[in-house]
């Protein structure tokens, strides 16, 4: 198993269905009376947040737990980071204290490698700038196989602000390993113009959803990250969502067997509509619950399933 998990990229597929397959294992937990397992016993995860996160943290919080890892919450609001203190510094604080595992989301872009330089404990990437977000990754690649079964062969649809997502290029780069087929579908001004042949090979690029919507097996909308634009990249969010929004026409234009995923959080009537965010075809809740599991996975092989 890996050290670090910092890219989507760090996978192979043997990796990654190691993962996948330790997560559905983790899964059978939730159902239990008492869903807490001894696995990481006497190891200190920190989460690490610079940016602010509800689904991200608390899921990470929730998964060291239930493997009774002791669980220290930093946040960068009313710590020393807020007194200009480095990451650097911050590092060396947490690797002081002995912790076994980082997790840390971070604004700027490549921060988790160069904490992995800094610290002697597994660090797991939970979001840096517009760059990856590798578990949400993998519990969207965990969420298509529990509904459609298999992962090789599937049509993919990542729909949206590609510019600004690190959740597309994660998915990108796992579903392509794994055997899936991608197609990256957005305004022109939203999908940076190299990023299918940066990213993995055999990616397509489509600027028209209503052509691509009756061949994909799962279609994945993407947050409009409107916090993160300093431009105007679209005319208007009406217009956003006429040409790229999921509603309920585009939805039933969909194959039968088609699922409609979403990261979150979503804006209801832009990106997504609330007919489709609330139908049976979506996972969005269901993902939520996946990501504990995967997060669990990915804890335990990184600290607990290995013999660092």
């Amino acid at each position: 198993m890996i050290r670090h998990l910092l890219s989507g990229a760090d996978l192979d597929a043997d990796t990654a269905t190691l993962v996948l397959d330790t997560a559905a294992e983790m899964a059978t937990v939730a159902g239990r009376e008492v869903k807490k397992l001894p696995a990481l016993r006497g190891r200190t995860v920190v989460n690490l947040f610079y940016e602010d996160s509800t689904r991200t943290r608390i899921s990470f919080e929730a998964a060291a737990k239930r493997l009774s890892a002791d669980v220290i919450n930093f946040s960068a609001k009313g710590s020393s980071v807020a007194k200009g203190e480095s990451l650097k510094d911050t590092a060396l604080t947490l690797q002081a204290m002995g912790a076994d595992a980082v997790v840390i989301r971070h604004p700027a872009s490549g921060a988790p490698h160069r904490l992995a330089d800094w610290v002697d404990g597994s660090v797991v990437n939970a979001g840096d700038g517009t760059h990856e977000h590798p578990t949400q990754a993998l519990l969207d690649a965990y969420t298509m196989r529990s509904r459609l079964g298999r992962l090789a062969g599937l049509h993919v649809a990542i729909v949206g602000d590609v510019l600004h997502s690190r959740v597309a290029r994660s998915n990108v780069l796992l579903l392509s390993t794994l055997g899936a087929k991608v197609t990256l579908v957005g305004p022109p001004t939203l999908i940076p113009v190299d990023i299918a042949s940066a990213l993995a090979p055999g990616i397509d690029v489509s600027y028209d959803l209503d052509a691509v919507a009756p061949g994909v097996d799962v279609v994945m909308m993407l947050r409009v990250q409107r916090e993160r634009m300093s431009d105007s990249y679209f005319p208007s969010a009406r217009e956003y969502a006429r040409r790229y929004g999921l509603d309920g026409p585009r939805l039933r234009r969909l194959p039968e067997h088609a699922i409609v995923m979403h990261p979150g959080p979503m804006n209801r009537g832009m990106e997504i509509t609330p007919e489709v965010a609330d139908s049976p075809r979506s996972t969005i809740v269901e993902q939520v619950a996946n990501g504990v599991s995967v997060r669990m996975a990915v804890l335990y092989l990184l600290l607990g399933g290995n013999n660092r």
